[in-house]
């Protein structure tokens, strides 16, 4: 309550609402939203940030379900400091990994896996912002792969009409995704703010000069966390490059490629005012040529992953921060940049995880006599319980088998004992054999759990309709043994219910409990 109404005392600059209102006003319409950059611009409101890169057709599901726990948090922490909170996602554009952000996957009709790309990079934009790059003429046969391999009906069509609105050649990627998201949550007022602009590069030089300045004392800061992380039992979530700043530096322009800053010589060097190399980029540029770029042409200077919080809350009045799972953990490593920056942390929130499940998903764990937990269950004990339930369903007159859990119960009440007993009596005549008495027994026993194991798998697999069954509800709740939320993108879920059906049912489960952790089911 406190860190909130203490964010809410912090005044916006001018200069950054202006920005800001600028991009909302090339997002669809929206009374909610710009009530919010009204209320910003008023005083008084904190902000609940969350951010993302700007994957294709909305990137995989937890992007948003990102932006619905910004929705949601907003609302709980107002509601408990008794001030308004609004909800902005930052949009990740100064991020150059296309190859991250250029695909999308989705449930086909017959429930398989079916990924979507757009043309790979080519070698001049190789290292280029996101922001810089534009939808190719390709995006509109990736629509259409996609509604070939979506199930038909209006669920369909209306998902594929808001992505057609928004995904169209010669956009860039950061407005695609932009328009798409401020379109689904425009009833709940999210602000989508993008940087990489002339006025926010601006806005941000002064963080810029002293991670350049500073850059000795930071990396010894950050070294000193790391250690201090690691006796605690915590890995390293982004590592320490050693002689590098925090930042990177744009060649020839502000569209033009990102390096790392890089000192040459030893760590000692890091406090001098001397020159940097563009790590990879084969060129050393002054500390007093960077400070100028700085002044006067600050987008050619750009945040790494440990640096981009720092100016997120710099810029704004920052009472909470929605985060993935390992965004939690880097967050971890920022405690002494918060203090070298003297800007207040904001609380850490974990975004929903939601697992969801149509109807032909739930019908098929019935029919396996699963839980959705089970899935996940280590194989030696989903085979289990597969066999189980094929020999159960079989009945006792059938050519099934025994059930396997029999088995396993006998081989440990009847025969390990015997096994125990012979070689117990064994060591106790001859002594010399006790070593060789119990590797035997260990043998034994190791053997006959294996002989189970692969009978138990030879009961569950050998149901063809199991294995098929199986394999179906893999695929749409842990494809390739990947979470849904990672693997699946937004339409794949959008398209069973509709767009505002799908949201509407996110932002419900959401506010049951806008802070839980667990892993909850959602049903479409």
């Amino acid at each position: 309550m406190a860190r909130t109404r203490a964010a809410a005392s912090r005044w916006v600059d001018p200069r950054l609402l202006a920005v800001l209102r600028a991009q909302q006003n090339h997002l669809p319409p929206s009374a909610a939203r710009s009530a919010n950059v009204e209320m910003l611009a008023r005083g008084g409101t904190a902000v609940v940030a969350t951010g993302q890169q700007v994957g294709l057709f909305l990137g995989p599901l937890y992007s948003f379900y990102k932006a619905a726990s910004a929705v949601a948090v907003a609302r709980a922490l107002s509601a408990e400091a008794g001030v308004p909170c609004v909800p902005l996602f930052w949009l990740q554009t100064e991020d150059h990994d296309f190859a991250e952000i250029a695909t999308a996957t989705v449930a086909d009709r017959r429930g398989v896996a079916t990924r979507l790309a757009l043309a790979p990079e080519s070698a001049a934009e190789a290292r280029v912002s996101i922001a810089h790059r534009h939808l190719g003429a390709e995006v509109d046969g990736l629509v259409e792969r996609l509604a070939d391999a979506l199930p038909p009906g209006v669920a369909a069509d209306q998902t594929l009409a808001l992505l057609r609105a928004h995904y169209v050649g010669g956009r860039s990627l950061a407005a695609a995704f932009a328009g798409a998201m401020a379109t689904l949550f425009a009833d709940e007022g999210l602000l989508v703010f993008d940087p990489r602009e002339a006025r926010v590069g601006a806005l941000a030089a002064p963080i810029y000069r002293e991670a350049l300045r500073g850059a000795a004392s930071i990396q010894r800061a950050l070294w000193a966390r790391r250690a201090a992380l690691a006796e605690a039992g915590f890995d390293e979530q982004i590592a320490l490059r050693d002689r590098c700043s925090l930042l990177f530096f744009h060649r020839g322009d502000a569209c033009g490629p990102r390096y790392r800053l890089q000192k040459e010589g030893a760590e000692a060097d890091v406090e001098k005012g001397g020159d940097w190399s563009l790590a990879g980029g084969g060129e050393t540029i002054s500390q007093q040529a960077i400070e100028a770029t700085i002044d006067g042409d600050p987008l050619r200077l750009s945040t790494s992953a440990l640096l981009r919080p720092i100016v997120q809350d710099k810029l704004w009045p920052t009472a909470a921060y929605v985060a993935g799972p390992g965004e939690l953990n880097y967050l971890a490593q920022l405690g002494p940049l918060y203090e070298h920056f003297s800007v207040a942390a904001p609380l850490a929130v974990p975004r929903a995880r939601f697992r969801c499940l149509d109807a032909r998903t739930r019908r098929l764990l019935t029919q396996l006599r699963l839980t959705v937990g089970d899935v996940s269950r280590p194989e030696r004990e989903l085979h289990a319980q597969l066999a189980r339930a094929v020999v159960e369903t079989a009945g006792p007159n059938s050519d099934a088998g025994p059930d396997p859990a029999t088995l396993r119960a006998r081989v440990s009440s009847e025969i390990a004992p015997m096994v125990d007993e012979i070689a117990r009596l064994i060591a106790q005549v001859r002594p010399e054999l006790a070593p060789a008495a119990e590797r035997t027994r260990g043998t034994v026993a190791h053997a006959l759990g294996r002989l189970v194991d692969r009978y138990t798998r030879a009961v569950a697999e050998r149901d063809g309709v199991v294995r098929e069954r199986l394999a179906r509800v893999k695929a749409a709740l842990v494809p390739d043994g990947v979470p849904q939320e990672r693997a699946y993108s937004w339409p794949s879920m959008a398209a069973r219910v509709g767009p505002s059906a799908f949201t509407g049912l996110v932002l419900s489960a959401v506010a049951e409990n806008p802070f839980a952790t667990e892993l909850r089911e959602l049903h479409l």
